[in-house]
């Protein structure tokens, strides 16, 4: 089995160093990450500037690839350019911080899973709930079992999983449930500062919100279970699709053409 490996903390971040330790005995690993971290870059690429590419020694512990991209650079460059073998499978992670409800679509933990999943790879971003003791260890060995039973599963090419462990500060997690992804909105608001020239500096800060849909993966998270959600890249919502073709999109263009 070939395994590539890809967050957005950072090639030196310790989630991946956890996440390659949980995996390496599994077969071949590669490694390419971003060079600096790329936290909430959500998918976006680089483009029509080069990206600067480097073998690096993390730790003693693994060799991989330094990308000054970003998370869904990485998995492509990797796919198209760096690796020998297209892998297996694509993990993305572990994340410092959950990645649930609507933050999944600023993710470029979650951007790397989904991109594997372009290339039709099986792919899965792992997150850690954020708490006083960030135990990436015991992560590492959570992530390895739902990994596990990923693999024993045989998903279709490109099937993507986004999985959230709650903090570990408690104990193990009560267990796991498959959930859908909440849709309440973060509790965001800026910090407005002033800079030594007098101009306006506005800083975004925001917590997770109460958990008020039970059942999805934020809900999961506080009662302490592990989190997965399956996603997709297709964004298209089906059920506007006949609503949204019974607006009279041609009248406008009659007119213009009757002109």
């Amino acid at each position: 089995m070939r395994i590539l490996i890809v967050n957005d903390d950072g090639i030196l971040a310790p989630g991946i160093e956890a996440l390659y330790h949980a995996v390496a005995d599994l077969g071949h690993v590669d490694v390419v990450a971003p060079e600096t971290t790329q936290s909430a870059m959500g998918h976006a690429i680089t483009v029509q500037v080069p990206l600067l590419v480097h073998r690096i020694h993390v730790n003693n512990a693994f060799h991989g690839w330094s990308v000054g991209g970003r998370p869904a650079d990485c998995v492509k460059l990797a796919m198209m350019e760096l690796l020998e073998t297209r892998p297996d499978f694509v993990l993305s992670g572990i994340n410092a911080g959950a990645n649930t409800g609507v933050n999944v679509l600023y993710s470029g933990t979650v951007a790397g899973a989904v991109e594997g999943a372009f290339f039709g790879v099986p792919a899965m971003a792992v997150s850690l709930e954020l708490s006083d003791v960030v135990d990436f260890h015991r992560a590492g060995q959570i992530a390895r079992r739902v990994f596990l039973d990923f693999v024993a599963a045989r998903p279709h090419p490109g099937a993507c999983l986004n999985v959230n462990i709650p903090a570990l500060d408690a104990g193990w997690p009560r267990g796991v449930r498959v959930c859908p992804q909440s849709t309440t909105p973060m509790e965001d608001r800026y910090i407005k500062q002033m800079d030594r020239d007098g101009r306006m500096l506005y800083m975004l800060d925001g917590r997770l919100p109460d958990c008020r849909t039970p059942d999805t993966d934020l809900a999961a998270i506080r009662e302490r279970y592990v989190a997965i959600t399956p996603l997709r890249f297709e964004m298209t919502a089906h059920d506007h699709l006949p609503q949204v073709r019974d607006w009279r999109w041609n009248d406008g263009f009659a007119a213009e053409q009757g002109r």
